[in-house]
């Protein structure tokens, strides 16, 4: 993902972390998902191929997430208008389980 779009969003009144601020590149899918779902985060990505399979292993298992937005790759400008407008129009707990495309 974009390496501005959390402090974008953050000034734009959400309550974002990218992974690149915590740290966390580098981490596997199944941690950075597994991280966002014990902070109760939603989890924004380009990388739609093995988050749809992780929301979908998930499911299967019956464990939760706080919410998976993917996205094929965008420019920033583009991502933030999509973005806003998911973020806008669902709650935290709207969002949760559930996987939307950007």
């Amino acid at each position: 993902m974009h390496s501005n779009l959390g402090s974008i969003l953050r000034k734009r009144g959400f309550d974002v972390e990218h992974a690149q601020e915590l740290s966390r590149k580098g981490k596997s899918d199944a941690e950075q998902l597994m991280y966002a779902a014990k902070e109760k985060r939603c989890l924004i990505t380009f990388n739609v191929k093995h988050f749809v399979l992780l929301h979908n292993d998930y499911v299967n298992t019956g464990r939760e997430h706080w919410g998976i937005i993917v996205s094929k790759q965008l420019t920033i400008g583009e991502t933030i208008r999509r973005a806003l407008r998911v973020l806008q129009s669902n709650s935290q707990d709207s969002m949760k389980n559930r996987l939307l495309f950007l």
